[in-house]
């Protein structure tokens, strides 16, 4: 029987390691996450595309611009104001806070900044505007069932799956 790869309709677990443009570690992820491969649903096209025709234990590296990861980033999301007029609640770096704006979409704010007296919230991703790099390892691959494949993800999604000799 031939070794398993990475192919449509196949549930492959990766881990994988996101650094930011300065090459420092943003999220590392040693537990393995499943997708099925060929959805789209799940990781960045480049990255589903490097992953292709790879086999357990294989990594591969993908440096990706904003306009293939997280967007450039839009400054149009980013508010400052007097800190007298937030809640103290929310003066800390880090906090978060969500937010409807006019269409009713819900938007979470982080606080980024305080400093002069005024705070400064921004819904951006951390690492828009920034070129990222993925390091992801095939941990596993197995065939999806057809209710995976109809869905475009894996029964569980944080399961690994079981590979197929």
């Amino acid at each position: 029987m031939s070794e398993t790869i990475v192919s449509a309709n196949k549930v492959v677990a990766v881990t994988y390691t996101l650094l930011n443009e300065q090459g420092h570690v943003f999220e590392h992820r040693d537990l393995p996450v499943a997708y099925v491969h060929g959805s789209g649903a799940d990781l960045f096209p480049k990255i589903e595309e490097a992953l292709e025709g790879r086999r357990v234990g294989e990594q591969v590296v993908v440096k990706l611009g904003p306009q293939d990861a997280f967007g450039d980033h839009n400054p149009k999301l980013t508010f400052t104001d007097d800190i007298d007029n937030v809640p103290p609640e929310l003066r800390r770096i880090g906090k978060e806070v969500e937010a409807q704006n006019a269409k009713g979409e819900t938007l979470t704010f982080i606080v980024t900044d305080i400093s002069d007296g005024k705070l400064t919230v921004d819904a951006n991703h951390p690492l828009a505007g920034q070129t990222v790099t993925f390091e992801v390892t095939v941990v596993d691959i197995r065939d999806a069932t057809a209710d995976e494949i109809r869905a475009g993800r894996p029964q569980s999604p944080d399961a690994p799956p079981t590979t197929l000799q």
